[in-house]
């Protein structure tokens, strides 16, 4: 198992929890984001979406954060992260994916450190043909609005605000030791990510007890996991 990542990454972190969770033995290869690696010749070859992370398992190449654990927890059931309920499946995978629509929100909190500080070293030459590379228009708009034209505080805000309407949800879902179903699973994994940045920079005052009394609970009892200190949610900053 080969695990090609960025440290900071969210949809890395998603990754490395659910293989820490899985216990999975697996080779972790750093991709330099701030160096664009991740639209090398080399790694498009692995991964033609130029992003991280991607996973390669009995030779096979396999990216998307979400689709990834799902195949893990397929391929390696125990200890099982889905749940068994038809429903409550089809409740998870609906949350895993509101949670990875916003990940624009988070991007304009997190680009603006490492990618902002690099470009800023950069000619506008040198950045024109770093952004170049970048397959996708969407995101090769966000990396030239985190390099160039810093995100306002007004559109800080309003992402801010976005993210906190995620958490004011989980106030209403969190039941038992998880999300979904009452159990601790991928929708938890999924979440963790944004939830940890939020903790750290965004808005950590959202996720007092006072707050979100199920959401801060939720939280503490996550990042007590073992296989968290095993992912390593670094801080970002």
């Amino acid at each position: 198992m080969v695990l090609y990542h960025s440290p900071k990454s969210s949809a890395s972190r998603r990754v490395r929890l659910c293989l820490e969770e899985k216990g999975l033995a697996y080779d972790a290869r750093v991709i330099d984001l701030s160096r664009q690696e991740q639209h090398s010749e080399a790694y498009l070859k692995i991964n033609p979406m130029g992003v991280v992370p991607c996973m390669i398992h009995d030779g096979r190449p396999l990216h998307e954060s979400g689709t990834m654990c799902e195949y893990l927890d397929a391929v390696f059931p125990d200890p099982p992260l889905r749940p068994r309920d038809a429903y409550d499946l089809a409740l998870m995978r609906n949350w895993i994916r509101y949670v990875d629509g916003l990940i624009g929100n988070l991007i304009k909190f997190n680009w603006r450190h490492g990618l902002a500080q690099r470009a800023a070293q950069m000619t506008e030459a040198e950045f024109q043909a770093m952004i170049a590379k970048v397959p996708s228009a969407e995101r090769k708009e966000a990396w030239r609005r985190a390099a160039r034209e810093p995100y306002t505080e007004a559109e800080l805000d309003e992402a801010r605000a976005n993210l906190l309407v995620m958490l004011d949800r989980m106030e209403g879902m969190i039941r038992g030791d998880g999300l979904i179903g009452g159990r601790y699973g991928l929708a938890d994994i999924a979440t963790a990510p944004f939830v940890r940045r939020i903790d750290e920079e965004i808005a950590p005052e959202a996720l007092s007890p006072s707050a979100r009394p199920k959401v801060a609970a939720w939280w503490q009892a996550l990042t007590a996991r073992p296989a968290f200190a095993r992912a390593d949610f670094a801080p970002f900053v």
